[in-house]
């Protein structure tokens, strides 16, 4: 059968293999004094409050489990943008807000809104693999631009000018961002969406961590600076809801009825059923719990990175959110006598049974010194790691 060049284009998701050989590990090793730890899951181990819970039984038991409108609840987008409101003193309106399949519905329906054959969209390197697969599945091509720890893993307005070219299309960035958990301050957002607007362009902006902030000067949303910024978000990460497939997207009014139409053909409705358990997460008493674990995050990040540091395991810029380290292993590589970032993390899992991701997945510049580590663990299971990682670092 002869495989589409649109199938061809997109590249393996290198994170899973070293996941599926992790779980492979971790039964063989589940009854030993050293079990496998998992470091290198995206996904918090919290689970969706009980109020949530308690609403999707609900809806169940009612029968509410019948097509929505395909840009979702009324009632849920009024209370996301009742959100934004309190929680970051910005407004937007109910109507700019779609509800999507999880955040990777829309990523794939602003990409087939937006992006016509051979464009081009701008974006940092490292970040997150799929997301430039979305635009490659639009027929469009992701740029990636190296960036520094000086500049927080993040693209400038003077490297966004500096590779507009006349297939550019806009940029993609993500705050805070996967693998480096850094967010753009809003000073600099504003000069690359100036940017992006004075060539008419357009500046996604990848949300889906909004929430998981620990600093004030970095924990704001991307819409409160222009009417013209989609922001992409989701309720897997700071909602705890990952398996549930829910998220939304922000955009201009004059887009609503373009991924309406789109997401009425190719997705119907996002989930019955995590819409109305999703409407919970705004109760006081979810808020209070989701703050709660936010609290916690922070406490893992406090602790760990230190750690990391202390061992050789640099992390040249603290994340302000979200829950990954970005480690430079270039030292622990050579100590261990490997190659790279990838047979580091191979001799990490076999050795210290700790799991963690490669940077191979997040691009090519300087990724191949880079490991991620995720704190989306208990506090008890970062120690262990701890642990292990000092003992074989010191042979």
């Amino acid at each position: 059968m002869q495989i589409s060049s649109r199938a061809q284009r997109i590249e393996p998701f290198y994170v899973m293999e070293v996941a599926k050989a992790a779980s492979s590990l971790a039964r063989e090793v589940a009854h030993t004094d050293a079990p496998m730890i998992f470091l290198n899951i995206g996904e918090p181990d919290f689970t969706a409050p009980p109020l949530v819970q308690q609403a999707a039984e609900q809806a169940i038991r009612d029968g509410r489990s019948q097509y929505t409108q395909a840009t979702g609840l009324q009632s849920l987008r009024e209370r996301i943008s009742q959100w934004y409101a309190d929680r970051f003193q910005t407004q937007v309106s109910p109507d700019r807000i779609v509800v999507t399949a999880g955040a990777s519905a829309a990523l794939h329906l602003v990409c087939l809104a937006l992006i016509e054959s051979g464009d081009e969209i701008l974006m940092p390197d490292p970040s997150y693999p799929c997301n430039r697969h979305f635009v490659s599945a639009a027929d469009g091509k992701a740029v990636l631009i190296p960036t520094t720890a000086e500049e927080r893993f993040q693209l400038s307005a003077d490297k966004v000018k500096a590779a507009w070219g006349p297939r550019t299309r806009g940029v993609l960035l993500a705050s805070p961002s996967n693998p480096t958990g850094t967010s753009i301050h809003p000073d600099m957002l504003r000069g690359i969406h100036q940017v992006v607007q004075s060539r008419g362009g357009i500046t996604l902006v990848d949300e889906i961590y909004l929430g998981l902030s620990f600093d004030a000067e970095y924990g704001q949303t991307a819409l409160a600076l222009d009417d013209n910024i989609i922001s992409i978000n989701s309720f897997s990460k700071y909602f705890n809801m990952t398996g549930w497939r829910l998220g939304w997207m922000v955009v201009p009014e004059n887009l609503v009825p373009v991924i309406e139409r789109l997401a009425q053909n190719l997705f119907i409705c996002p989930s019955t059923i995590a819409q109305h358990a999703a409407i919970a997460c705004f109760e006081l008493e979810s808020l209070a719990l989701y703050e709660q674990r936010r609290s916690e995050f922070r406490a893992r990040r406090d602790y760990f990175l230190p750690q990391l540091n202390a061992m050789g395991l640099t992390v040249p810029v603290m994340p302000d959110g979200a829950f990954y380290a970005w480690a430079d292993c270039s030292a622990a590589c050579a100590k261990l006598g490997v190659k790279d970032s990838w047979d580091f993390a191979y001799a990490v899992m076999n050795q210290a049974h700790v799991a963690i991701t490669p940077g191979r997945d997040f691009g090519s510049a300087q990724t191949h010194n880079f490991v991620r580590f995720s704190t989306a663990s208990s506090m008890e299971h970062l120690q262990e790691a701890v642990a292990r990682l000092r003992a074989l670092l010191a042979n």
